[in-house]
């Protein structure tokens, strides 16, 4: 899973990425630009079930899943058109699985910005446009292709026309691409032409330090971006960079200390996490052993064999069966022998959907 950081200038992007990857590779500075060339960084997706597995089999390895963040340069108005870093920026977009929306919902005059906007719709608008005229540029250019291909006597262009005349006027009203209803054929179709709008995204609402507990009433702009998500389809993570940035200085203890005592629970990174997988449409299932506890990230409706080719593509060749346990069930009885015992490990086959949480042995043969 790869996010792609983005917004305008000095909404808080790279201070947020440095705390969410506890690195300080991304330099955050006041002033625009301060991000040219795209910041990476690999993150472990914490998971409170490969603790118990490695509590279980004392293994010599243990392995979460990872996800990549990338960092972006900041956005301005004219992007599509080449303004500011517009073309490189809007190439890394490409490039990511999922958007996460920087922007910043409070007042600070010390922070320099360079349209001098605080007003976080306006802010959304602009980066918004920005994707929208681009993804026109490229729909526009389809169509024309489409219909070159079509009046030359290919049948299959004609599917693709349609739909580029039905995207189009989509566009033009400011609407994302993946708001409009396709089917599945069409979808297939709008997924080649690598559409930035396609994309699915969290807006993070980066708000200020005293803020975070306050009813969202009172913080500036986050009713406004609630409205605007809940029209795209879209998701909304209120975070504040500036206390992740804290958090991801501290020890684990000291760190579970302060989130209770701000009542929230789990850090921003964690909840970023969760959001985008429910977003993508992602689980985990789980393996164990004496050598390794590992878990796997698959798309959610994967089937057995399938998600064995994600250990390694002989598992999914050779497949035989599945044996399977929830995790839930392994944990309460506390040993695979003592789920083996009472029938709850399940023998699964080929047509076998996998849940999340599965903690699975596939078995094969090549």
């Amino acid at each position: 899973m790869k996010l792609g950081v983005v917004g305008l200038p000095n909404v808080g992007k790279s201070t947020l990425f440095n705390a969410i990857t506890q690195t300080s590779n991304a330099q955050a500075a006041n002033f625009p630009f301060c991000t040219i060339e795209p910041n990476t960084g690999m993150v472990m997706v914490p998971d409170h079930r490969l603790d118990v597995l490695a509590d279980m089999y004392h293994p010599k390895k243990v392995t979460p899943t990872t996800v990549e963040f990338v960092d972006i340069a900041g956005l301005v108005k004219g992007a599509s058109h080449g303004e500011g870093l517009g073309n490189k920026f809007l190439s890394h977009i490409r490039e990511v699985d999922a958007i996460v929306h920087v922007v910043r919902c409070f007042d600070d005059e010390n922070i320099i910005r360079a349209d001098c906007s605080t007003d976080p719709v306006s802010d959304i608008e602009t980066v918004n446009l920005e994707l929208i005229f681009a993804d026109l540029d490229t729909v526009q250019r389809r169509r024309d292709k489409a219909a070159r291909q079509k009046n030359g006597g290919d049948k299959n262009a004609a599917k693709e026309l349609e739909l580029c005349e039905r995207m189009i006027p989509h566009l033009e009203q400011g609407k994302p691409a993946r708001n409009l209803e396709m089917d599945d054929e069409e979808r297939a179709i709008m997924d080649s032409w690598f559409l930035l709008t396609a994309k699915p995204v969290i807006y993070a609402a980066n708000i200020a330090e005293d803020a975070l507990g306050l009813p969202e009433s009172e913080i500036p702009g986050l009713p406004e971006v609630r409205k605007i998500a809940e029209g795209e389809g879209a998701e909304v993570l209120v975070i504040s960079a500036a206390i992740e940035e804290e958090i991801s200085q501290m020890e684990p203890e000291e760190k579970a200390e302060f989130l209770s005592d701000l009542g929230i629970g789990a850090s921003g990174m964690e909840r970023m996490i969760t959001a985008c997988y429910h977003l993508l449409g992602l689980i985990s299932f789980l393996t164990c052993g004496e050598d390794e506890c590992r878990a796997w990230t698959i798309k959610r409706g994967t089937k057995a064999p399938q998600a064995a080719g994600k250990i390694h593509t002989d598992f999914e060749r050779g497949f035989i069966r599945a044996e399977i346990v929830p995790f839930e069930t392994l944990a309460e009885l506390g040993s695979m022998a003592a789920c083996k015992e009472k029938g709850l490990v399940r023998s699964e086959g080929k047509d076998y959907v996998m849940k999340d949480g599965d903690v699975t042995l596939f078995r094969f043969n090549v």
